[in-house]
C-alpha cells in the first residue's frame, strides 16, 4: 500500500511538473551522489607471447547488483579506456575469442576516481573447454527482467549477412519466406533503437534487408512490454540496436554483397572530438528480376445459381531497387545535459511488368483472355528527431524530452491491358494513387531511483497523424485520415527481496480519429484504453531465473489496412482497406523459465492470449468472376502457446542452436458465434556453426513452418535451408564470405485456400506462387577505427498493426 501510495503521489507531481531535475524545487533535490566521475585504463596482453590482443571485449560490471554499467573493445595495442565511471566496487570482465574470460575486481572512489590497472594478462583455453562454453554462451544471449538479449556483435557468424539473417538466429523469432518476422506467431512491433522506421510501416521485409549484419549490435524481444512502451504490438517489440561510436578519432566500416537474388551496400561513419559526435550512414539495394516469379489462382464462385470458375495462370517480373542515409549530431553542454538530432531518409521502387492468361467458365459458356500488366510501387521517407536529456549527480535520475517529424509520400500505379474476343486490340485500364503521411510526435520522460533497488518512470506523449491518400483516373473523393493519440505512463520497479524482483506499471492512451468516407462523409471515433502490466521475476539456484508476467496490449490498424483505393492491379481480385475496422486488444499472461547448465543455455515459456477484434483479411465475391479482398474484423481468439530456445557448445568453436515455438490457432466468430476449432501452428529453426581456425568459420541453417491458418483458409508449410563460410581478413578488422539459399530447390511453392460463405455467395480460392528463392552470393566487410556502443533513449512509436501481407510496398501509399 505504501508503494502504491508513492506511485500516485510521484504521477501527481510529475503531471503538475513539479517532479524537478536537482537544482529546482521538488523531489529531485533529495540526496545524491557525488558527482565526480572517472577512468578506468588497462592493457590486455597474451600472457604467453606478450602480444596485445586487439578487439578483446571489456565489460565493467556493478558489484553490487552484477549489472553492465560500461564496456568496450580494445585498440591494436590492447588498450581499453572506460570513461564515465562512477565511484564504486567493480568488476572488470575480459573476454575474446580462444582465450580465458578473466575478471578483475576494481575499487574506484570520490578521491581518486581513475584507476590505471596497468597490464593484464590473459592465457589460452586449450585445455578449459568448460569455462569457454560458458562464457562464450553467455556473452550470446541475456537474459533480463523484461526482455531476452541476443548480442549479434558476440556472433562471428553474422558477418556478410543482413537484418533478415540475424533475426534468423534470435530466440522466439520467425521469418516467413517473404521476411515478415513473427514473435510466438503473432504480429509485432519493430524499433531500430528504440524508434519506429517508416521504412519498417512500408515494408518490414525490405527494410530488414537494407540493414547489414555488421551494423546490428544487438536484438532485444522483448515479449512483456512495460507500461513504458506504447501499447502496440500483441506479441511484442522487436527493437534491433545498431552499433554507435562514442570514441575520439574516427571509425566507419563498409559492407557490399552481390549475389544472383540481390546485391547490398552499406557505409557507416562516426567522428567525433571533443563534445561534438557527428555520424553518417549510407545503405543501396539492388534486387533485378532476373527471375520470373509464377503464379497460378482459381477462383469459384456461386452466387443465386449462377456458377463462375476463373483460373488464372501468370507470371511477373518485379524489382526491388532502394537506397537509405542518414546523418546525425551529438552534443555534450557538459556532465549532464546532452543534445542529438538525426535525419534519416528512405526510398524503395518496386514493381515490374508481368502477363496472365485468363480462361472463365460460368452458365453462358468459356471465356479465353490475355492480360498485360506493369505495377509501379514507391516509398519516400524521411525522420528528424531532435532529443535532450538531462541527468544530475543522483545516479540513475535522468529527463529527457523528444520530437519527432515524419514526412512520406508513396506513388502507386498499374495498368492492365486485356485482349479476348470483345476486345481483340486490347482495353486498357490505368489507376494510380499517392499517399501522403504527416506524422508528428512530442514525448517526455523522467526516471527517478528512490534507492538501488527502487525506480519509478512515468512519462507523457502525443503523436499527430494527418494522412491524404490522392486518387487519379476516379471519380472517388481523396481520403483524408486524421489519427490523434495522447498517453501517459507510470511504472515503478522495487526488490520485494534479494532474488525475487517486481516491476509494474499503468499506461493510459486516448485515440480520436475522423476520416472521409467514400460518399464524401466525415466519420469520427474516439477510445480511451487503459493498459496495466506487472512482470515477477525470480533468481534461483544453478543461474536459473523465472519470470511470471501479464500485460494488456492493442493493435491499431495501419493506415494500410484502413485506406479505401480500389487497387485493381489483378482486375479479378480487387483489393481495398477497411476504414471501419476497430483495434485489437488483447491479455497477455507468460510464465517463463531460463538457464545455464554445463555451457548449455536453455530458455522456455508458455503463455495464453486473448484477443479481440482479431483483424484478418478478407475474401468475398464482388460481380460475376470478380472477388474482393479487404479487412475485417473477424472475432475474439484464445491462443495457448509455448517456445524451447536452446544452445550447446560440443567444443570451444563449435556452436548448435535451437529453437521451436508452438501455437494454437482458434477463433470464434462475434457475428455467427461460430469456432473454426483449434489448430496447432509451429516454427522449428536449426543452426550449426563451427570454426576451423586461422579465421575460417562455416554456418548452416534451417527453417521449418508449418501450415498457417486463418479465419478463411490455410496456407501450407514451407521450408529454408541454407549455408555460409568466412575467412577474416586484415587482423579480423575486415571479412570475405560466400553463401547459399535453398540450393537444391528452385522455387519457394507457397499454397494458400480460401473459402468464404455468405449472403452474397460462395467463394472458393486458390492460390499457388512459385517464388524464385534459390540464390549464391558472395560478401565483403571491413572496419577502421575503434566502436564504443552506447545507448540513448529516443522516440517510440509503437502503436499500429502493420501490414504482415505488404511486400514493398502498401496499397495506396498509406504507411504508419
Amino acid at each position: 500500500m505504501k508503494r502504491l501510495l508513492l506511485l500516485i503521489f510521484t504521477l501527481v507531481i510529475f503531471i503538475n511538473a513539479r517532479a524537478q531535475m536537482p537544482g529546482m524545487p521538488g523531489m529531485g533535490g533529495g540526496a545524491k551522489k557525488t558527482s565526480v566521475t572517472g577512468r578506468i585504463t588497462a592493457v590486455i596482453l597474451d600472457s604467453v607471447t606478450k602480444a596485445p590482443i586487439d578487439y578483446a571485449t571489456i565489460s565493467l560490471i556493478n558489484a553490487g547488483n552484477n549489472k553492465s554499467v560500461n564496456g568496450g573493445v580494445t585498440d591494436p595495442k590492447g588498450k581499453i579506456t572506460l570513461q564515465n565511471v562512477s565511484p564504486d566496487t567493480y568488476k572488470l570482465m575480459i573476454g575474446f575469442m580462444g582465450y580465458k574470460t578473466k575478471s578483475i575486481t576494481i575499487t574506484t572512489t570520490p578521491s581518486k576516481p581513475d584507476n590505471n590497472i596497468g597490464t593484464i594478462y590473459i592465457s589460452s583455453t586449450e585445455n578449459t573447454l568448460a569455462d569457454v562454453q560458458i562464457q562464450g554462451t553467455k556473452a550470446i544471449i541475456e537474459n533480463k527482467v523484461d526482455r531476452m538479449v541476443y548480442n549479434a556483435e558476440a556472433d562471428g557468424t553474422n558477418a556478410g549477412g543482413d537484418a533478415t539473417d540475424v533475426m534468423r538466429k534470435v530466440p522466439m523469432l520467425s521469418v516467413d519466406a517473404n521476411g515478415d518476422v513473427q514473435l510466438r506467431g503473432a504480429a509485432v512491433r519493430v524499433l531500430i533503437n528504440g524508434k519506429p522506421s517508416g521504412t519498417m510501416a512500408s515494408s518490414v521485409a525490405d527494410a530488414l534487408k537494407m540493414i547489414p549484419a555488421e551494423q546490428i549490435k544487438s536484438v532485444e524481444v522483448i515479449t512483456s512490454p512495460s507500461a513504458k512502451y506504447d501499447a502496440e504490438g500483441s506479441g511484442g517489440i522487436i527493437n534491433i540496436i545498431t552499433k554507435k561510436s562514442n570514441a575520439q578519432g574516427v571509425s566507419g566500416s563498409i559492407n557490399a554483397s552481390a549475389g544472383t537474388r540481390q546485391n547490398n551496400g552499406a557505409f557507416n561513419l562516426t567522428a567525433k572530438t571533443g563534445r561534438l559526435s557527428v555520424n553518417t550512414s549510407l545503405g543501396t539495394n539492388l534486387a533485378y528480376a532476373q527471375n520470373s516469379q509464377t503464379s497460378f489462382v482459381t477462383n469459384t464462385q456461386y452466387n443465386d445459381g449462377t456458377f463462375n470458375n476463373l483460373s488464372q495462370d501468370g507470371f511477373s517480373k518485379w524489382s526491388r531497387n532502394g537506397y537509405n542515409g542518414s546523418l546525425g549530431l551529438d552534443y555534450d553542454f557538459n556532465a549532464y545535459n546532452n543534445i542529438s538530432s538525426n535525419v534519416k531518409f528512405n526510398h524503395f521502387s518496386n514493381g515490374g511488368p508481368g502477363a496472365s492468361v485468363y480462361n472463365i467458365s460460368n452458365n453462358a459458356g468459356n471465356i479465353i483472355a490475355n492480360n498485360i500488366s506493369d505495377m509501379d510501387m514507391t516509398f519516400n521517407n524521411m525522420d528528424w528527431n531532435v532529443d535532450y536529456k538531462k541527468t544530475s549527480k543522483k545516479e540513475g535520475e535522468e529527463f529527457t524530452i523528444s520530437g519527432q517529424l515524419s514526412t512520406g509520400r508513396t506513388p502507386t500505379s498499374f495498368s492492365n491491358t486485356i485482349y479476348n474476343t470483345f476486345y481483340p486490340n486490347g482495353h486498357e485500364t490505368l489507376s494510380s494513387n499517392t499517399g501522403r503521411n504527416n506524422e508528428y510526435t512530442a514525448q517526455t520522460d523522467y526516471t527517478y531511483p528512490f534507492s538501488k533497488t527502487t525506480t519509478l518512470e512515468v512519462g507523457a506523449k502525443g503523436i499527430f497523424r494527418e494522412i491524404k491518400s490522392e486518387y487519379a483516373n476516379t471519380a472517388s473523393p481523396d481520403f483524408n485520415y486524421g489519427q490523434d493519440i495522447a498517453s501517459a505512463y507510470g511504472v515503478l520497479s522495487f526488490d520485494l527481496t534479494k532474488k525475487i524482483k517486481f516491476k509494474g506499471g499503468l499506461r493510459a492512451e486516448y485515440t480520436n480519429i475522423s476520416f472521409n468516407t467514400l460518399s464524401g462523409d466525415t466519420q469520427k471515433n474516439d477510445y480511451l484504453n487503459l493498459f496495466p502490466s506487472a512482470i515477477l521475476s525470480k533468481t534461483l539456484k544453478g543461474n536459473g531465473t523465472l519470470k511470471l508476467s501479464y500485460n494488456r496490449r492493442m493493435q491499431r490498424p495501419s493506415l494500410s489496412y484502413l485506406n479505401p483505393f480500389r487497387n485493381e492491379s489483378n482486375q479479378f481480385n480487387v483489393m481495398q482497406g477497411n476504414p471501419y475496422l476497430n483495434p485489437e486488444l488483447s491479455d497477455n499472461f507468460e510464465l517463463g523459465y531460463s538457464t545455464f547448465i554445463k555451457g548449455s543455455i536453455i530458455n522456455a515459456s508458455v503463455f495464453y492470449r486473448r484477443t479481440s477484434d482479431i483483424i484478418e483479411s478478407s475474401i468475398s465475391p464482388l460481380r460475376g468472376d470478380t472477388t474482393k479482398t479487404s479487412y475485417i474484423n473477424v472475432g475474439t481468439s484464445q491462443t495457448y502457446g509455448f517456445n524451447i530456445f536452446a544452445s550447446y557448445n560440443p567444443k570451444p568453436k563449435w556452436t548448435l542452436m535451437t529453437n521451436f515455438s508452438g501455437t494454437t490457432y482458434s477463433i470464434t466468430n462475434s457475428q455467427t458465434n461460430i469456432n473454426t476449432g483449434t489448430y496447432f501452428n509451429f516454427n522449428w529453426f536449426v543452426r550449426s556453426a563451427y570454426g576451423f581456425g586461422k579465421g575460417y568459420n562455416f554456418e548452416v541453417f534451417n527453417v521449418i513452418t508449418s501450415k498457417k491458418r486463418t479465419y478463411q483458409g490455410v496456407t501450407d508449410p514451407f521450408y529454408i535451408y541454407g549455408a555460409s563460410i568466412k575467412k577474416d581478413l586484415f587482423h579480423k578488422k575486415g571479412s570475405i564470405g560466400v553463401n547459399v539459399l535453398n540450393p537444391f530447390t528452385k522455387n519457394l511453392h507457397i499454397k494458400t485456400v480460401n473459402n468464404s460463405s455468405d449472403a452474397t455467395g460462395t467463394v472458393y480460392q486458390s492460390t499457388n506462387i512459385y517464388y524464385p528463392l534459390r540464390s549464391f552470393g558472395v560478401n565483403f566487410s571491413y572496419s577502421f577505427g575503434k566502436l564504443k556502443f552506447t545507448e540513448k533513449k529516443k522516440i517510440k512509436n509503437d502503436d499500429a498493426k502493420q501490414d504482415q501481407q505488404q511486400q514493398g510496398g502498401g496499397m495506396g501509399g498509406i504507411q504508419q
